[in-house]
Parts: C-alpha cells; structure tokens; sequence
C-alpha cells in the first residue's frame, strides 16, 4: 500500500477535495446538522457551525498523514460541500481500507454518491494500490445498499443486532471488492 494521502479528484459532477474551514456553512447546512443522515453512518448531529468548525480542524489536522483519506464532496456547479467520503479504517498491515461516506438529503438519488465512491474506489486501487477495499451498511439503509451494488462491491456477510438504534436491533452487512475484482470485472466508464 502506497500512502499518497488526500488528493484532489474530479468527476464529472464533482469536485474531491480536501475539507477547508470556508466548508463550514454549507456542511452544516446540507448533512451534519440532519439527524437522519447522521443516524445513518453512526454521526453525531452538529447543531452549531461552530461545532461544525470543530468537526472540520479535526479533519484539516488529519492531513498532516499521508494515511488519512478524507473528501469532501463538492458540486462543481456551485462550489458547494454536499457531503464526505472517506477511508475511516486504513490497515497497512493486511492492505485494505474501509469506506464510509454521506450525501446531504436533497442530493440523494442523483447519482451523486456512485460517482464518488466509484472514484474513491479507483484511487485506492491505482495509487494507493490496496488488495480490498471494503464498505458496510446498516439494514435500515436501503439507498446506501444500492450504491454500494452499483459501484460492483461483493457482498460478504452480516453481523445482526450489530447497531440498537431507537428502541430496535439493526443488523451491519459487509461487502468487498478485491483488486482483481477490480481489475477484471468493473467497469466504471458506463
């Protein structure tokens, strides 16, 4: 595994950069301040944007590694931060990673989450070169489970009664690409 750290990616739609404290405003306003969205990738809700300030200078001093990797993702069309998508869990040891990543509400169902993580997922293949790159979902998240089955992640199991959310058990499934997954079966140009 190569550690490259952040770096800029672009796609079609979408700017991947790193976070700046100017992101605060629109970071609050479209995903860390909504409950929902938060409960979903097991977040705290940052009420304040000087809460959100302080999310952010933990994010801007993870920087400093070259193994930290995390996005935030910006429509190019209005230079807005609608979301993030990062590697939480990085193990060198064994050359995998694991994603996590978040899309404001009314951003949801655009595609816009796909095209993310489908680049993030060609960034940790061809320059950080990993052996997997792994992603779980809750079962209450059916949005997630699609895009993780658009980006061609294998699912690999399930841990039930993993979360106790509001009074119930939710199960956290698994699911992998492997590099030569990657290699020989996907193709993200489609």
């Amino acid at each position: 595994m190569r550690p490259v750290g952040t770096c800029k990616i672009e796609t079609e739609r979408l700017e991947l950069r790193r976070f700046t404290l100017e992101d605060a405003v629109t970071v609050h306003k479209y995903w860390a301040s909504d409950e929902k969205i938060q409960s979903l990738y097991s977040e705290p809700v940052y009420g304040t944007i000087e809460e959100v300030r302080g999310l952010l200078n933990k994010y801007i001093s993870g920087y400093e590694r070259d193994q930290y990797y995390r996005w935030a993702v910006v429509l190019k069309e209005t230079g807005e931060c609608i979301g993030q998508i990062a590697y939480f869990l990085v193990d060198e040891k064994n050359n995998f990673v694991e994603m996590e990543y978040c899309i404001g509400s009314q951003f949801q169902r655009q595609g816009l989450a796909t095209e993310a993580a489908k680049a993030v997922i060609v960034y940790a293949f061809k320059q950080m070169s990993v052996h997997k790159v792994q992603i779980c979902h809750k079962s209450i998240n059916m949005p997630s489970r699609r895009v993780i089955e658009k980006c061609g992640f294998v699912y690999e199991g399930t841990l039930r009664d993993y979360f106790y959310m509001n009074g119930d058990y939710v199960d956290r499934l698994y699911y992998s690409i492997l590099e030569k997954e990657f290699y020989e079966k996907l193709d993200y140009s489609k």
